[in-house]
């Protein structure tokens, strides 16, 4: 069963650094585009990252986190990461793992962890 567990979330004050991580299991971690994405108080849900399957090295970022974040994965340990530097009370929302299918088998297929806490605050 394909599961997603994310972790590393917590207090941190403005201009300060947080890493996130996210451990996959029961699914061809390579062969799955891994994303982050955010969802604040009263906001819809927004894509964050985006780390490119096969362990390609493509990365993309929303505009609002370029040159601040740096996601990265270990195909090896089947955990992706978020490396999150200069924090702003903006970045305040609940971060969430995401696992789609790009290749063969696993074409389509969406995979969704539970969400891990980020506070931005004095």
């Amino acid at each position: 069963q394909a599961q997603l567990v994310e972790s590393g979330g917590g207090l941190v004050q403005p201009g300060g650094s947080l890493r996130l991580s996210c451990a996959a299991s029961g699914f061809t971690f390579s062969n799955y585009a891994m994303s982050w994405y955010r969802q604040a108080p009263g906001k819809e849900r927004e894509l964050v990252a985006t780390a490119a399957a096969f362990g390609a090295g493509s990365t993309n970022y929303a505009d609002s986190v370029k040159g601040r974040f740096i996601t990265s994965r270990d195909n090896a340990e089947n955990t992706v990461y978020l490396q999150m530097n200069s924090l702003k009370p903006e970045d305040t929302a609940v971060y969430y793992c995401n696992a789609r299918g790009v290749y063969s088998k696993d074409y389509g297929m969406d995979y969704w962890g539970k969400g891990t806490l980020v506070t931005v605050s004095l």
